[in-house]
C-alpha cells in the first residue's frame, strides 16, 4: 500500500514510450499511488526518456534537473532509451536517484515498492538489451486518447541504420503474441473504441521472429474481423515494406487510407549511406501503386536533411521527389550526430547552419503542398470521428488523417466517438472546416 504516496510521470518521444508509461502508471495506481501532474508535489518522479536525437537527450536532461523542484526529498527515476544507452551519464545528474533501462523497465513498480521500505542500494539497473529474445507483455498497458486507442505489437529493430541509436536502446525486433494482440483489440472494442492504432519500433517486421511465423498482413486481416472496430491505423512503415499483398490488405474499408512513411531521404546515395534498403525508384513506384489502388490515400513522412554527404544537389533530389509525391504533412529533422553510430565516421559533414536552412526550406515547400492537398477537399464530404468538443465546435480526423473542425451552427449535439459525414466548406490554419 502506498500510504497516499504520489507519483508523477513525464514521457518523451514516441507512442511506444507513452504506451509503456501508461502500463507503469496503471500498475502503481492499482497499488494505491495517486498520479499527479509532473509540475506538482510528488514522492516519485518517473521520466521515460528518448534518445532519437541530441535534442531529445537535452530535453530529458532538462526535465530531470527540474524534477525535484517541488519536493527535494522525492525520488527521481529515469527509464527509456536514453537510460538504456547512457545510464551512467544520467546517474551523474544530481537530481537523478535511479536509472532503469528498457531491459529492466518492468522492475520499476517493484523498485518503488522497495523504496517504501528502505533505500535501494542498486542505483543503476540496466542489462544487455540484445539478450532480449522475446516480447515482454505489459499488463494494463493500453494507451487511450479520447476516441482512439493504441496497441503495441512489436519492439526493437534489426535494421541498424547508420544514423540511428534506437536498436541500442530497444534491442532486436521482437513480436508480440498474435492472439494477445487480437485479445486486446477485442477488449477495446467492448469498451467502445472504434479506432485503434498499431504501434511498434518497426512494425513492418512483425511476426518474423515468432515460433510460428506470421506476417503483418495476416495480423491486419484478423483485426478487421473484430466487430465494433471501424478504423484501423498503422503507426509507421518503411517504403520497401509496401508489398503487393500489403496493398491488397490496405483496400479493406476498415483500414484507414493513410500511411506514415519512414522515408528519411529521397536521394539514392544518401539512402545508401544511411543503410536504408531501398532507393528513390522504389519509393516512387510503391507509393504511386498504392495511390492508384486507393485514390483517397494520404501520406505523411519523416525526413532527415543535412546527413553527411548531402550536397546541395542531393538535397534538391529529395525535395523534388517530395514535391512530386505530395505528402499531406512532413516531419523534417536536421541530421543529429549519435554516438556509436556509423554515420559519425562519414565524410562530407554538413554544417549546422546549413542543416537548419534546409529544414526551413523544406518546411516552406511543404506548406504549399499542405494547402494544395487540403483545398481539393473543399466541396467534398469526409467522414470524421469526433475526438473533442470546445468553443461550440467539434474536432476530429478524417479517414485519411486530415484534421477537421466542425462548426456547430445548428445546436445539434454530437458525442465524442461519433462518426459523421461532413461537407468541407473551407480551410483555416491548415484545418479542414465543415458546418453542422
Amino acid at each position: 500500500m502506498s500510504l497516499n504516496k504520489k507519483v508523477a510521470f513525464y514521457t518523451l518521444g514516441c507512442k511506444v514510450n507513452q504506451y509503456e508509461t501508461e502500463s507503469l502508471k496503471t500498475k502503481l495506481m492499482n497499488l494505491g499511488y495517486e498520479n499527479v501532474e509532473f509540475e506538482e508535489y510528488s514522492d516519485y518522479y518517473i521520466v521515460n526518456s528518448c534518445t532519437v536525437t541530441s535534442i531529445a537527450d537535452k530535453k530529458t536532461r532538462n526535465i530531470l534537473r527540474r524534477a525535484k523542484k517541488n519536493n527535494p526529498k522525492s525520488k527521481v527515476i529515469v527509464t527509456g532509451c536514453y537510460a538504456q544507452t547512457n545510464g551512467e551519464e544520467l546517474l551523474n545528474i544530481d537530481e537523478v536517484d535511479y536509472v532503469v533501462g528498457n531491459s529492466n523497465k518492468e522492475e520499476i513498480v517493484n523498485l518503488v515498492k522497495e523504496l517504501e521500505k528502505n533505500e535501494v542500494k542498486n542505483h543503476l539497473m540496466i542489462s544487455d538489451i540484445f539478450m532480449e529474445k522475446k516480447y515482454k507483455e505489459l499488463e494494463f498497458s493500453t494507451l487511450r486518447e479520447m476516441s482512439r486507442a493504441y496497441i503495441k505489437i512489436q519492439d526493437g529493430c534489426n535494421n541498424f541504420c547508420s544514423y540511428c541509436k534506437i536498436p541500442f536502446g530497444r534491442g532486436r525486433s521482437r513480436s508480440r503474441d498474435f492472439q494477445n494482440i487480437l485479445e486486446e483489440a477485442r477488449k477495446l472494442s467492448l469498451e467502445g473504441y472504434k479506432e485503434i492504432i498499431l504501434i511498434g519500433i518497426n512494425i513492418g517486421d512483425y511476426g518474423k521472429d515468432l515460433d510460428m511465423p506470421r506476417t503483418f498482413e495476416e495480423l491486419l486481416e484478423e483485426i478487421v474481423k473484430i466487430e465494433g472496430i471501424t478504423r484501423i491505423r498503422i503507426g509507421s512503415i518503411y517504403p520497401d515494406r509496401i508489398s503487393d499483398r500489403f496493398i491488397e490488405v490496405m483496400k479493406n474499408k476498415k483500414i484507414m487510407p493513410h500511411l506514415h512513411i519512414s522515408l528519411q531521404s529521397c536521394d539514392d546515395e544518401i539512402l545508401r549511406l544511411m543503410r536504408r534498403n531501398y532507393g528513390t525508384s522504389l519509393i516512387k513506384e510503391r507509393l504511386k501503386k498504392l495511390r492508384d489502388n486507393i485514390p483517397e490515400i494520404e501520406y505523411t513522412a519523416d525526413v532527415i536533411v543535412g546527413f553527411p554527404g548531402e550536397t546541395k544537389e542531393r538535397y534538391e533530389n529529395t525535395k523534388k521527389v517530395i514535391e512530386e509525391i505530395k505528402f499531406s504533412d512532413l516531419h523534417v529533422f536536421p541530421y543529429s550526430e549519435r554516438e556509436n553510430t556509423q554515420a559519425v565516421k562519414l565524410d562530407g559533414k554538413v554544417d549546422i547552419h546549413q542543416r537548419k536552412m534546409r529544414v526551413i526550406d523544406l518546411e516552406n515547400a511543404q506548406k504549399e503542398i499542405n494547402r494544395i492537398i487540403r483545398e481539393k477537399y473543399i466541396g467534398k464530404k469526409v467522414q470524421v470521428l469526433i475526438e473533442e468538443e470546445k468553443e461550440n465546435s467539434y474536432y476530429g480526423y478524417s479517414q485519411n488523417y486530415l484534421r477537421v473542425k466542425i462548426k456547430n451552427k445548428t445546436g445539434i449535439k454530437l458525442q465524442v466517438n461519433d462518426e459523421i459525414n461532413i461537407e468541407i466548406i473551407s480551410i483555416e490554419k491548415g484545418m479542414l472546416i465543415g458546418e453542422l
